[in-house]
């Protein structure tokens, strides 16, 4: 779980980010006061895990600055990667249906800001304002549908498609055509296969011109083209 041995921002510069989040719009001053009181934030060094499957407690995540990974371990002990998450995202909200994050590992991919809500706090929270809880469920539904996506392109669709949309999508999230910060390592255990299998693949969309590969970036050159791969 998440410690404040590497320190925490200001109690007033944790109330101007809680105040940014969609999530907790219209909270009166008071209101805010009492979400200031009963949260905590912490730095979280790049490439910790902050949070793992043994560990007891339900709680919130609010990701206020920097990327988390969301990942599972197989019984052969290959990583499948859930999600990978950027700033202002939320995750853990199934402590809202009294449901901890069952075997799922969560790790710092860059150093992050992280705010913590326990689900007593939260129940608290939603039994005052009801619409809490409706955007906390819109947030469960968004990853719901995106899970059922990502299942689908795994049971059906190749290594290339699954890539392409892979790509496709990240570059959707980042509002650019260009993603960084991800190796083909990371983007492997994204759509279930091996590091050398991703790496050819990746050079093979740059050899038909759809992408350009540098270290730790790929640059979208050909939407369409590419659109067309995550299709077939």
């Amino acid at each position: 779980m998440i410690d404040d041995r590497y320190g925490s921002p200001q109690p007033a510069e944790k109330m101007r980010y809680l105040s940014e989040l969609s999530v907790f719009q219209d909270l009166t001053p008071r209101e805010m006061e009492e979400l200031n009181r009963i949260t905590t934030m912490s730095t979280v060094p790049k490439g910790r895990v902050f949070y793992r499957p043994e560990e007891p407690g339900e709680v919130l995540f609010i990701l206020k600055e920097g990327r988390v990974q969301l990942y599972r371990i197989s019984p052969e002990g290959k990583k499948l990667v859930i999600t990978t998450l950027s700033s202002h995202a939320l995750f853990g909200e199934m402590a809202l249906l009294g449901t901890q994050m069952h075997n799922t590992f969560a790790e710092a991919v860059d150093d992050c800001l992280i705010c913590v809500m326990s689900r007593n706090d939260l129940e608290r929270l939603i039994l005052s304002r009801p619409q809490v809880a409706l955007r906390l469920l819109e947030i469960t539904g968004k990853r719901l549908r995106e899970a059922e996506e990502r299942l689908e392109n795994m049971a059906f669709k190749g290594i290339p498609a699954r890539l392409a949309s892979l790509i496709l999508r990240l570059a959707d999230e980042q509002s650019s055509d260009t993603i960084s910060g991800l190796t083909h390592q990371d983007l492997a255990e994204s759509v279930g296969t091996y590091r050398e299998t991703a790496t050819q693949v990746l050079n093979d969309l740059k050899s038909q011109g759809y992408i350009d590969i540098g270290r730790k970036r790929i640059t979208i050159l050909n939407r369409d083209g590419l659109l067309e791969v995550a299709e077939s």
